[in-house]
């Protein structure tokens, strides 16, 4: 089976890599804000703008990172961000140790561990894409998918029980020591890399730190497709603290049962991400992105009928399965989408740039939500969320590119180096 085909002893210890840093984020997801509140005793706007502040500085400080990264080795600077989030992370129970633990401390190294996030994916996007052959790029994108989706499922629920058995920074050691193995599993993959575009220290450039979106803007399915990506992601999330209100609060969910509801239908992630290559050498890579890109989009508007008890718990299990299975599907074609059709010496800059304007719409629609619930109320902000998701389907691409790069014409022009 093709899905089932090595990919190499290089690509093994890559993957390695990012499982162990995938369940050591799954154990640590939601640490800081806990920290906060239970240590810090922080109150709701400190642990908005924990969230909010940490991905939209963070973004703001990777701007210069993409062009950096492009120019240089892909390996050193993955395991260069492994080291920093581990020392960031660390910082945090060496703090709490002394009692010298402070709120502008999380705040840092939330913002430390959001830039260095998205170095290590522009990175790791180019590096994979110079590993793997083309044809192999969707199964080894819905290897990291599924990964991901067993992270999370199998991470939350056993970070939750460490933190009552053994205190509130245990799952921030255990995410910290998974970068620092990530690193080592990187460092194993031995051989020789390919040289980056540019060698030796090129000074960074004005227009070298907007390349990205200069590239995706001129590009005719990339551009969309970043529109319809920031859009639901941002809404999507924007929608997941008002819902964790709406549950713990006026219909009395318990923590667990909250957890249940969101950890059960990640089954779905895997299960999507397993079918990706199976259904797009069936049905074409590129009908198989819009169809699941149109599917996930129609299941948020269901949570904003949620009731109590188990009623309410299996619609939202239902709900977020359709949900989870869709995306499960929809993010290796994209991922792999992108990487085809993304020229080798623009990857990193070109994934830079995603990744910093998901980042920075999901704070401003995080923000923007929250004073929207203020106003009205969290079920009708949810109910906003999903109306609004519906249309998403609009802005994805009609047409097919061919792999490779666009051509360059008198529109949509594409500045080169």
């Amino acid at each position: 089976m093709a899905g089932r085909r090595s990919l190499g002893r290089e690509f093994g210890w890559l993957w390695a890599a990012f499982a162990v840093s995938s369940y050591g984020t799954g154990l640590g997801f939601g640490a800081l804000p806990l920290i906060a509140v239970l240590v810090l005793h922080s109150g709701p706007t400190q642990v908005a703008a924990l969230a909010a502040a940490g991905r939209a500085v963070g973004a703001l400080l990777a701007v210069p990172l993409g062009p950096w990264i492009e120019f240089r080795h892909k390996r050193p600077v993955m395991v260069s961000m492994d080291l920093i989030r581990f020392a960031a992370l660390m910082s945090i129970p060496a703090m709490f140790a002394l009692g010298r633990l402070t709120f502008a401390q999380l705040l840092l190294v939330s913002v430390v561990v959001a830039a260095a996030d998205i170095a290590f994916k522009a990175a790791s996007g180019a590096y994979l894409k110079a590993l793997v052959p083309s044809q192999d790029l969707l199964v080894a994108n819905g290897r990291f998918e599924s990964t991901t989706w067993t992270s999370t499922m199998v991470g939350p629920p056993l970070g939750g029980a460490a933190i009552g058995l053994f205190g509130p920074v245990t799952t921030v050691i255990a995410d910290a020591v998974s970068y620092l193995l990530s690193a080592l599993g990187i460092r194993a993959i031995g051989g020789t890399e390919p040289g980056p575009s540019r060698t030796g220290a090129p000074r960074l450039r004005a227009g070298d730190l907007l390349d990205g979106w200069r590239y995706i803007l001129g590009h005719r399915t990339l551009r969309p497709l970043l529109l319809n990506s920031i859009v639901v992601n941002g809404l999507i999330m924007a929608s997941g603290p008002l819902l964790a209100v709406l549950l713990l609060g006026p219909l009395g969910f318990t923590p667990w049962q909250y957890g249940l509801v969101f950890a059960a239908p990640c089954i779905g992630g895997l299960v999507g991400s397993r079918l990706a290559h199976p259904l797009a050498a069936r049905f074409g890579q590129h009908r198989m992105m819009l169809l699941t890109g149109v599917l996930r989009a129609v299941w948020p508007i269901g949570l904003a009928f949620v009731g109590p008890g188990v009623p309410g718990m299996a619609l939202i299990i239902v709900v977020q399965l359709g949900l989870v299975t869709c995306c499960g599907l929809f993010n290796p074609l994209l991922a792999t989408y992108r990487l085809d059709h993304t020229e080798p010496d623009r990857v990193a800059r070109t994934l830079s740039a995603w990744s910093i304007s998901s980042s920075a719409a999901i704070a401003a629609m995080t923000a923007l939500w929250g004073l929207l619930a203020a106003v009205t109320s969290p079920r009708t902000a949810i109910a906003a969320a999903g109306v609004l998701l519906l249309a998403t389907p609009l802005l994805l691409p009609r047409g097919e590119s061919a792999p490779g790069p666009e051509p360059v014409g008198a529109e949509g022009a594409v500045d080169r180096v």
